[in-house]
């Protein structure tokens, strides 16, 4: 099972703003934490706004912040949004016809029931869960205090 990169994207997204613990943030300085498009951020972050996992802050000093607490993202329910298609094989689709042993083939069967455990494994886990402990991972994303006075809101921690 491979995972699309737009999902990469939305899970760093969303662990660059839970470390961040409420403090705002910019496209720019996810981009740069992580060495990837801009371009690409702003699909993703658009998307993770209309989905209400991001909310944003327009206007001089504004950004990105999450909008809901990380223990109420899970990673199951994030990833059946963001992938288009859980589909493994082509015969799960049922208007695809092309496969010759469809009728007595068990393989569908096993792919879905691993497709389904590896769900599952994600519905145990939330956005708290990938950000535990903070402090290693502002360290990697090399943050540094916000000269921009964070707007926070009470009980956003993780």
């Amino acid at each position: 099972m491979r995972l699309t990169v737009y999902t990469d994207y939305s899970l760093r997204v969303l662990m660059f703003l839970a470390v961040r613990g409420g403090e705002l943030a910019t496209i720019a300085e996810i981009a740069k934490a992580y060495g990837i498009s801009k371009n690409h951020l702003m699909k993703v972050v658009h998307q993770l706004g209309l989905a209400g996992y991001v909310e944003t802050v327009r206007g001089k000093g504004g950004g990105l912040r999450l909008a809901r607490p990380p223990r109420d993202i899970v990673l199951g329910e994030l990833v059946r949004r963001t992938e288009p298609d859980m589909t493994l094989v082509p015969c799960f689709d049922p208007t695809d016809v092309s496969c010759a042993i469809f009728s007595g083939c068990l393989l569908r069967g096993v792919l879905a029931n691993a497709r389904d455990a590896f769900l599952t494994v994600l519905d145990r886990h939330t956005l708290a869960d990938l950000v535990r402990p903070r402090a290693s991972l502002q360290k990697v994303l090399a943050f540094k205090p916000n000269a921009r006075a964070a707007v926070r809101r009470p009980g956003r921690q993780a």
